[in-house]
């Protein structure tokens, strides 16, 4: 089955098709560097994360660039508030993004670049447009004139006359029309500048990911991707922009991930609702966050609440149980347990590249696997034994899946109970024994069973259950893991 793509252009999902034969270059709107990062920035690096790594896992070979967007109006707000220049500015929370991204386990771009290190690229950009007429000079600024582009709203399936009035429109002196967008901002005092050709300044938000795309994937593309919130203006502009100056269809599909909600409005920061990603992990481990963000359709809106991330950590922990339960194996043959867990198995890796073909829905995907692992488990429960080593291993190759394309489930599972109980760093869990306590109290009952203390053994495993904590003996030691 082919990958299907809801474009936002065509307002449809279409069928996959790569301009470069199994290639596929995907350029992301990246961050504005002058805060820290927050969920909704998570949301969009964790979806298009998982794009990449889905295209990876069917074969293709992905050039993935995202961008870091380092000179803007609230940059050099920053900066002058703090006294600092903006590089200080950019270059620490550059470093704080690349801290929180790597803790969700988002893998790097092939190419970040920056605003500032493409200047000239930009200028040039837009030396075209002035020379093809679809620009203008005035007084040191540079506006596109949207009049001179006919396609104008397509994305935003708007026409002129309904953004005119229907959306914010960008404040701009000597402006010709209302919608026209500046490509170059003169000067003022105590801003950073460039050298141009129409005087020093600095470029406009919009023109920089058309340059650096331009220069990093060519001028037409595969995908386009970012925040719903981007549609209008800035990727309009984009399609303006580029296709203005290169005269061709610069993007085939656009992707666009739907907004994070507090108690069911749009997070922002102007309201307050929002969350940094520091604050969250100081609660919940990051691997929650990534679980719960990918619980939902990227497309669709999705609500956060301390209580949805709790439930979610309860869904990720039943999944590490069972694969815990995996390390325990019996080395005894069973072609008929085998066989039953074959044809489970086969069923969900169908299921699964289903739902990932269908716009990369890993929602429906993480459903067909709990019903895997709830399939796994009763096989188990019912049988009363423990698994093959064959059987292990098969099971073990489907978790293996899931780790490399929706990026979870990749903690060693005694680990992650250890580090799910480690309140310091997470925040309080379930249970009030620290895992240096559980650990403890497991070789005191271990000591006591040799002892053949069976009532103080049983004292103990008692002690743990009331804590939350249970424990499993098999001939390769004991084992210990939170139950619910």
């Amino acid at each position: 089955m082919s990958i299907r793509i809801f474009n936002t252009l065509s307002k449809s999902k279409e069928i996959f098709e790569p301009l470069k034969s199994n290639q596929v270059r995907i350029y992301v709107c990246g961050v504005t560097v002058y805060d820290d990062c927050h969920l909704g920035h998570a949301r969009a690096a964790v979806v298009f994360d998982v794009v990449r790594r889905y295209f990876q896992f069917s074969g293709y070979k992905v050039n993935f660039i995202c961008n870091f967007t380092d000179v803007d109006d609230k940059i050099i707000s920053r900066a002058a508030r703090l006294g600092i220049t903006i590089s200080e500015l950019t270059n620490k929370y550059i470093q704080q993004f690349y801290e929180d991204m790597d803790m969700l386990g988002i893998k790097r771009a092939d190419e970040s670049p920056r605003a500032t290190d493409h200047i000239q690229e930009m200028v040039e950009m837009i030396s075209v447009l002035i020379d093809k007429g679809l620009a203008y000079s005035v007084d040191g600024d540079v506006y596109f004139d949207v009049s001179k582009f006919d396609g104008y709203g397509k994305l935003s399936n708007r026409n002129i006359e309904e953004l005119e009035t229907g959306h914010r429109i960008e404040a701009g002196r000597n402006k010709r029309n209302p919608l026209d967008f500046s490509l170059w901002k003169s000067s003022k005092e105590g801003e950073p500048y460039w050298e141009s050709p129409w005087g020093i300044g600095r470029p406009g938000w919009h023109i920089e990911c058309s340059a650096m795309s331009s220069k990093y994937l060519g001028e037409s593309f595969d995908i386009h991707g970012g925040g719903e919130d981007l549609v209008f203006p800035h990727h309009e502009n984009e399609i303006a922009q580029s296709e203005g100056c290169f005269e061709n269809n610069w993007v085939n599909y656009w992707m666009h991930n739907g907004f994070v909600r507090i108690n069911h409005e749009k997070m922002s920061k102007s309201k307050g609702n929002f969350f940094t990603l520091k604050k969250i992990y100081e609660t919940f481990h990051p691997e929650i966050v990534r679980f719960f963000i990918l619980g939902t359709h990227y497309r669709n809106p999705i609500d956060f609440s301390y209580e949805v991330m709790s439930d979610a950590s309860k869904g990720l922990d039943r999944l590490y149980n069972l694969l815990l339960k995996l390390n325990t194996t019996s080395k005894k043959k069973d072609q008929k347990l085998f066989s039953l867990i074959q044809k489970c198995t086969t069923e969900f890796r169908e299921l699964f590249s289903e739902a990932m073909d269908d716009d990369f829905n890993s929602a429906r995907a993480l459903g067909y696997f709990f019903d895997y692992s709830k399939k796994i488990n009763a096989i188990l429960n019912d049988k009363e034994i423990l698994i093959t080593e064959d059987a292990a291993l098969l099971v073990k190759e489907q978790f293996e899946v899931i780790e490399q394309v929706l990026g979870i489930l990749s903690h060693n599972p005694e680990e992650w109970f250890k580090l799910r109980l480690n309140r310091d760093q997470f925040g309080k869990e379930d249970t009030e024994l620290k895992p240096e306590e559980i650990e403890k109290l497991i070789l005191l009952r271990n000591e006591a069973r040799n002892n053949k203390d069976y009532e103080l053994a049983d004292k103990i495993r008692h002690q743990l259950g009331d804590s939350g904590i249970s424990v499993e003996d098999s001939s390769d030691g004991t084992i210990w893991k939170i139950i619910r």
